[in-house]
């Protein structure tokens, strides 16, 4: 179908639109975390060899935790022991000792004999083969051997007088035997063709015919481990060639049952459901093999054939029992490994399967089991999805915990109960991938934001202060907020004529702007402050934002007089350089405004840049008050707010005005030392005389003010304070009353021409 061209761009479009709208829903970790549990449960339909792997050492450990209980022993194992060997010879015997064995069997009553080894040759200590093999034999005697019966034919006599299984072996390669003719159990297949499903081999290995034809059932002993060895599952029914072959312990019980024909069921989707041998149901799965359900190792099955020849048995270990004839001699190489025992006769894995049907203690996988372990994951993992964010990791482990034992739980019961397996595995590995995928998100998306938090305050806030808001970014409402705050601004005096000196020395002059700056933001940030930005030579900070700060009017009034202080320290040092140098030397004289209020605090700016900054009438004010610093002729101008806020501390009103932008008079004060100076008694006389000089002046009482304004001058030195630029536009400005009254309206207002 052709494409339209203009059209992908709009595709895309659309593409990234839904992706985005997604991620918005679910957010990144969520969106990631459904796509592994997408990935997930495909990887479990694909069902690669490391989860089948863990899936079956799941069930092993089920079988250690509770083995078959051995309540009766309906199978016999005939066993060919290091004893016999020693005794009889070694392997194999003459097939007339064979033949003597099954008359006793037969003879003791066994129900059915099955032979875990194949007689793939003919006995080579027939008479005729000796007579063969010995040269210079006498004829008589040559004669009379060659007309006696071969041990096979003896062998084969025996058989046919008993109910024998012969066993045959699968292989991998086509052999020399020609299996055209050979008999072949009947199996009859109810549904649809079961051979796509089956172990296929490429030919078997059978018993010489003379014995085959002989034998009441011939049945496929191979028993293959898994890809670590061990033998969990045996075929019931393999495929060698176009030839459908039962397995030993199936074919034994068809022929201790009678029972002509064996019932395949098939699906068409599922493969083979299970065999059917008259009431006798051996459940498998899709490739007819049966799951086995082990017993510990276990000596009373075994009888050792010598026992049997010399007539030693117990005749009711023999008597109607199901008889394999196997060996569990080292040197014969018929070891097993089961999740039980890691040594164990091949042979015992038969007598296994065979007490596993008879006594319906069959494990059984169901068809539906692997639709239901992947809707269980994937509403554990959509579980995990939703809990882990809205609940949180703590709350989720919780409920993570209990679903794992509960998943364990029934998983056991079953297999307890039931003799059902269903794989927990699978879905508890999901959800805890998941859990720990998304907590782990979490934890990332967390620590970004306080990292986030750290390169954006870092430069304006104390790193404690910082760890505190980047522990709880909560704290920090972005967008804006109104806030109580104390505002701060701090500028040098004069910085234009100091610019203009260095001129011809760039490098000079920021050196010297950095020498006041850092000192200056090491004090607010040590005492709770956040520096809102640096403009040229002034600095803005705030307090009781981003963290709350109860006491924010004090510690800006604190950090205010410690830069009072360390301006003292800097310009000592910076006079020493400069006459180290022999350079000129430039103090630095600032002026600090301070003033308290509400204010909106947030980040502000554009969508492509912004600061956590604060607006507001009470941020215009601060900044007048720091412009009249000069006018006053004193260092630190507060508005009446702060003062109010922070009463412990030495202050003294300066006026009532209206700076420039206001409409309204301010009261401003003076900030001139911590607690213990406002107790101090010379400072106490001070603010006394101060505040009836102030009172005076207000009410046109030009001489009592000028009285008053003299005290204070003399009780400003003699509290250690310089006052006298503040005094002397008193003075000036009483000078100006006297010469000009104001009039009977006048409220004692000055209005600030300037900023």
């Amino acid at each position: 179908m052709a494409v339209n061209e203009a059209e992908v761009p709009a595709r895309k479009r659309r593409f990234s639109g839904l992706v985005k709208g997604m991620r918005g829903s679910f957010g990144s970790g969520r969106l990631i975390a459904l796509l592994v549990l997408v990935a997930l449960v495909a990887l479990r339909v694909v069902d690669p060899v490391p989860l089948q792997m863990l899936r079956v050492k799941t069930f092993d450990i089920y079988q250690r935790i509770k083995p078959r209980e051995i309540t009766e022993r309906p199978v016999t194992i005939v066993d060919l022991d290091d004893k016999s060997l020693r005794e009889i010879g070694q392997w194999p015997w003459p097939r007339t000792t064979v033949a003597a064995l099954v008359d006793r069997l037969t003879a003791m009553g066994a129900l059915v004999i099955g032979f875990d080894v194949v007689f793939a040759e003919p006995d080579r200590l027939s008479p005729s083969t000796i007579a063969q093999s010995l040269p210079g034999l006498d004829s008589a005697v040559r004669q009379h051997l060659g007309s006696m019966p071969s041990n096979d034919q003896v062998l084969a006599n025996s058989i046919a007088q008993s109910r024998v299984v012969l066993g045959m072996s699968a292989r991998t390669s086509k052999g020399e035997q020609d299996n055209s003719s050979a008999p072949v159990s009947s199996v009859a297949v109810i549904g649809p063709d079961p051979n796509p499903w089956l172990n296929r081999y490429a030919d078997v290995l059978r018993n010489i015919d003379v014995l085959d034809q002989a034998a009441a059932g011939r049945g496929l002993f191979n028993i293959a481990g898994e890809l670590d060895g061990i033998v969990r599952r045996v075929p019931m029914l393999a495929l060698a060639g176009d030839t459908r072959y039962l397995s030993l312990s199936a074919e034994m019980l068809r022929v201790a049952t009678q029972t002509p024909t064996v019932a395949v069921r098939t699906a068409e989707q599922d493969g083979v459901e299970k065999l059917a041998i008259r009431r006798l149901l051996i459940k498998t799965d899709a490739q007819a093999q049966t799951w086995v359900y082990f017993s510990r190792y276990d000596r009373e099955k075994y009888v050792s054939a010598l026992d049997v020849l010399n007539g030693t048995v117990p005749a009711d270990k023999i008597a109607n029992h199901l008889i394999l004839l196997g060996t569990s001699a080292v040197g014969l190489l018929d070891i097993k490994a089961s999740p039980l025992d890691s040594f164990l006769p091949g042979v015992e894995v038969h007598a296994n399967i065979l007490e596993n049907i008879i006594q319906q203690t069959q494990l059984n996988r169901p068809r539906d089991a692997v639709g239901k372990e992947l809707v269980l994951t994937a509403l554990a993992g959509l579980a995990m999805i939703i809990l882990v964010p809205l609940a949180g990791a703590r709350l989720t482990v919780v409920i993570l915990a209990v679903f794992i034992l509960g998943t364990l739980g029934v998983s056991w019961w079953y297999f307890a109960n039931d003799l059902t397996l269903y794989d927990p595995v699978y879905p508890v590995l999901t959800a805890v991938m998941l859990y720990m995928y998304l907590t782990y998100s979490n934890y990332a998306r967390e620590e970004a934001q306080k990292r986030q938090v750290r390169d954006a305050f870092s430069r304006y806030m104390s790193p404690a202060l910082v760890e505190r808001l980047a522990e709880d970014p909560s704290r920090l409402k972005l967008g804006g907020e109104m806030r109580d705050m104390t505002l701060l601004f701090c500028d040098v005096r004069g910085f234009t004529t100091i610019s203009e000196q260095f001129s011809d020395n760039p490098e000079g002059l920021t050196r010297l702007i950095n020498r006041f700056l850092t000192p200056m933001t090491n004090v607010i940030l040590d005492r709770r402050g956040t520096i809102d930005k640096y403009m040229g030579d002034c600095i803005m900070a705030f307090w009781n934002a981003p963290l709350d700060d109860a006491e924010h009017a004090s510690n800006a009034c604190r950090s205010a007089l410690a830069m009072v202080d360390c301006m003292k320290e800097v310009n000592v040092e910076l006079k020493a350089e400069a006459d180290a140098k022999g350079n000129r030397y430039f103090p630095l004289n600032v002026g600090i405004g301070l003033n308290s209020g509400n204010v909106c605090v947030g980040n502000m700016g554009s969508d492509q840049r912004f600061d956590y900054s604060v607006l507001g009438d009470s941020v215009n004010l601060a900044s007048r008050l720091e412009g009249q610093s000069k006018t006053y002729g004193v260092t630190v101008v507060i508005g009446e707010a702060t003062c109010h806020e922070a009463p412990d501390f030495a202050v003294l009103e300066l006026d009532l005005i209206k700076v420039k932008g206001k409409t309204l008079p301010v009261r401003i004060f003076t900030l001139l030392g911590d607690a213990t100076m406002a107790a101090s008694e010379a400072f106490v006389a001070l603010r006394k005389a101060h505040e009836q000089m102030l009172e005076a002046y207000r009410a046109q009482q030009w001489e009592q003010s000028e009285q008053a304004l003299a005290a204070c001058r003399t009780l400003a030195v003699a509290a250690g304070l310089s006052l006298e630029g503040l005094y002397h536009l008193y003075e000036e400005r009483l000078a100006a009353c006297r010469a000009a009254p104001p009039g009977d309206d006048w409220d004692g207002v000055f209005t600030a021409t300037s900023k």
